[in-house]
């Protein structure tokens, strides 16, 4: 067993401050813009959410870009070694990984594939098979 340290008072501060307002952690339920980081891109992080609620955040998401003139959305998906669908004979071991699903639900959503010039794997600056790159049609 490994014996604590003492915390020193200055750190319990920091800790504290930043539990009451964290810069880094990005509120899922709340969409908003991470222009930041890069000029026409807009990124989200789908680690966490089911197979429809992914779908329903996308659309929000698709749309959302599309109304404010992003020219591309990174998801990031994971690679799906964490799903336990092989255990389900009801599920497909390829559709039920939302690096699979995310790009076939959106191009069988006539609302959302209208507005969608490529789907395609992210470079691997950009999380490679973890990620997916959406690109937008110009207005």
């Amino acid at each position: 067993m490994i014996k604590k340290k003492n915390i020193s008072q200055e750190d319990i501060n920091t800790w504290q401050s930043y539990i009451k307002s964290p810069t880094d952690i990005t509120d899922k339920d709340n969409i908003q813009d991470d222009s930041k980081s890069h000029q026409n891109r807009f990124k989200y992080d789908l680690h966490g959410f089911t197979l429809i609620e992914a779908n329903e955040r996308v659309k929000e998401i698709i749309l959302l870009c599309v109304k404010k003139n992003y020219k591309e959305i990174l998801l990031i998906t994971g690679k799906g070694i964490h799903s336990n669908t092989e255990k389900n004979v009801y599920a497909s071991k390829d559709l039920s990984k939302l690096r699979y699903s995310v790009p076939e639900y959106v191009k069988s959503d006539l609302d959302l594939s209208k507005h969608i010039v490529s789907i395609s794997n992210a470079d691997k600056i950009d999380g490679g098979d973890g990620a997916i790159i959406i690109k937008l049609k110009k207005l």
